[in-house]
């Protein structure tokens, strides 16, 4: 994907071999799917990367297009939902994690993962509350920088007030 180069691959039960832009890797329940442009289809598509088969050479390279949506987690959301722009939660943040994308991708159901580097990763997910989606972070047992919205980042303070106290009892 960094070499923004077309792949060419088989995908199960499709055919003829598929060309695509790719644009992210991203895990959705806990399966891995690249988003891509379909050169052939000419629209957004998403494949289980369980079911591509790379073939060689790779073709040439290409221009990135903007995705149609503010941002791939929004996008896959809306993709596997049918929903039209957030993906039907209320509340939705962003935070990268000091784990790898694969560990996190492993409890993460509802959501999307993106690797920022060898032991980082992008985590989007949704929740009813901003207390629960911060619940839902904290369990992953790693550093956490909240990339936004601010009202994650208060109901992490409030859970700190509420988990200090709970600590001084």
């Amino acid at each position: 994907m960094h070499a923004r180069e077309i792949l060419r691959f088989d995908y199960a039960g499709a055919s003829p071999p598929r060309r695509a832009e790719p644009h992210h890797l991203v895990t959705w329940h806990g399966r891995w799917y690249l988003v891509a442009w379909d050169l052939d289809r000419q629209d957004w598509r998403t494949f289980r990367a369980d079911r591509i088969t790379p073939r060689t050479p790779t073709g040439p390279r290409f221009t990135p297009r903007e995705l149609p949506a503010p941002d791939v987690a929004t996008f896959v959301a809306s993709r596997f939902r049918g929903a039209s722009e957030t993906g039907d939660w209320p509340c939705r943040g962003e935070v990268i994690l000091d784990l790898p994308a694969t560990t996190v991708a492993d409890y993460v159901r509802d959501g999307v993962v993106e690797e920022v580097g060898p032991d980082r990763c992008r985590l989007v997910l949704g929740s009813w509350s901003w207390a629960g989606l911060a619940a839902s972070i904290g369990r992953f047992d790693a550093d956490i920088e909240v990339v936004g919205p601010a009202e994650l980042k208060d109901a992490f303070a409030v859970l700190a007030h509420r988990y200090a106290r709970a600590a001084g009892s």
